[in-house]
């Protein structure tokens, strides 16, 4: 049974948790600890897989408590409830939370929370994998300025101007979302180079997709570079899978289908960052056995790129159908696909731009079934296989095109 540990010095709101919390008790062992040691006890007593903590606690506060929990077990998901909203505080928060809810909290609000959080778990089963991105240094949890900027969209008094000054803050990031505005994703008439223009343009949703993305290009660099897995080669194949994701979805699903394709090869960043040399050992075995990557990459760590990155992507919140679409992009029909979808997209997209042919030369296709004109009208498609060529190679041009 999974085990969830929940932390309030506020006796009385603890107590409120604990009987609303109740009905859950067949599903989950709960314990409910009013203080930071106290909860640390807990934890080497006996393991849990979430921990919901309060922020502000007396002696040993909610940032301190879960910066604990990240060094010593990383592989726990860590959740933090708050009544405040400091500049100071959230950023003490952003890189040892992976959630961050507001109190009060409804309690299927956070029932929901702590659901996805533990079936992620059961995507990741390997507890060492876990504990590999639970203590991802060199970029938060949950990355900086995206995490500000969903505060801050969610808020009465968002302005094209507050969000524009929030993204100014980065340069990195101010420059790749201009980069990355400027690309086929958008076909622009014109050139831009300011962002409250770009995100008058483009809205204040796409812009927050972007910024995600843009800080985990910015920031993450593996300690070794592969032949082939450079970050500009990665990031150039995330742009490339993200403009044909764009061009195969219709309004309503292209904002995930952008962020599902920009965000597609995350896992392989993980890996090359935290554990090189077994990655290595993943190519050559794929390329001597002529495997599919992902089947080396289980072999070697028990996970495939596709399983870590989507699972890192749940602990940041982002919403299911991108979820769900990282993780099954080279095996879609093992979800049981009813209707053209972000998945589907995303695997179409993947297909006919050219990125399975070029990542490991010498392996098999890793697809249980083949991306062509039967997939796409098994689930309703609102086109064929010839214009969904036809769709990338407007954006893409020949070196995309299948």
């Amino acid at each position: 049974m999974k085990r969830v540990l929940f932390v309030d010095d506020e006796v009385a709101l603890l107590d409120g948790l604990r009987g609303r919390m109740r009905p859950l008790r067949s599903r989950w062992e709960m314990v409910f600890v009013e203080s930071g040691p106290r909860a640390i006890a807990e934890l080497e007593l006996s393991p849990v897989d979430v921990i919901v903590a309060d922020m502000r606690m007396a002696g040993m506060d909610g940032a301190q408590l879960l910066t604990q929990v990240r060094q010593r077990w990383p592989g726990v998901v860590r959740i933090v409830m708050s009544g405040y909203a400091e500049e100071e505080q959230s950023a003490r928060l952003l890189s040892i939370a992976h959630q961050y809810l507001s109190k009060p909290c409804d309690t299927r609000v956070l029932q929901n929370v702590i659901e996805r959080c533990l079936l992620l778990q059961d995507l990741l089963a390997e507890p060492e994998l876990r504990g590999i991105i639970g203590r991802l240094g060199h970029l938060p949890s949950a990355p900086r300025t995206y995490s500000r900027l969903q505060q801050l969209v969610q808020s009465s008094d968002v302005s094209v101007r507050k969000v524009a000054t929030l993204v100014y803050e980065d340069p990195a990031v101010c420059a790749k979302v201009l980069q990355v505005v400027n690309s086929s994703f958008f076909r622009l008439a014109r050139r831009i180079t300011n962002i409250e223009q770009a995100i008058t343009y483009l809205g204040v949703n796409a812009i927050r997709t972007l910024v995600i993305c843009s800080e985990v290009f910015s920031s993450w660099r593996p300690s070794q570079s592969l032949p082939g897995f450079e970050p500009e080669a990665l990031q150039e194949r995330a742009h490339r899978v993200a403009s044909a994701a764009c061009a195969l979805a219709n309004n309503s699903m292209r904002d995930d289908a952008l962020l599902a394709g920009l965000l597609h090869n995350i896992g392989h960043w993980i890996l090359l960052q935290e554990s090189p040399q077994r990655f290595e050992q993943a190519l050559t075995l794929a390329r001597t056995a002529h495997l599919p990557l992902e089947e080396a990459e289980r072999r070697v760590f028990g996970a495939s790129h596709a399983q870590i990155g989507a699972y890192l992507l749940g602990l940041w919140g982002l919403p299911h159908s991108v979820i769900e679409a990282v993780a099954f992009q080279h095996c879609p029909q093992r979800v049981g696909q009813s209707c053209y979808d972000v998945l589907a997209i995303l695997a179409t997209a993947r297909k006919l731009s050219g990125v399975t042919r070029e990542i490991v030369p010498d392996a098999t296709d890793p697809q249980d079934a083949p991306i062509d004109d039967n997939y796409l009208t098994g689930l309703g498609a609102p086109f064929d296989w010839s214009e969904a060529q036809q769709r990338v190679h407007e954006v893409l041009g020949a070196s995309g095109h299948e």
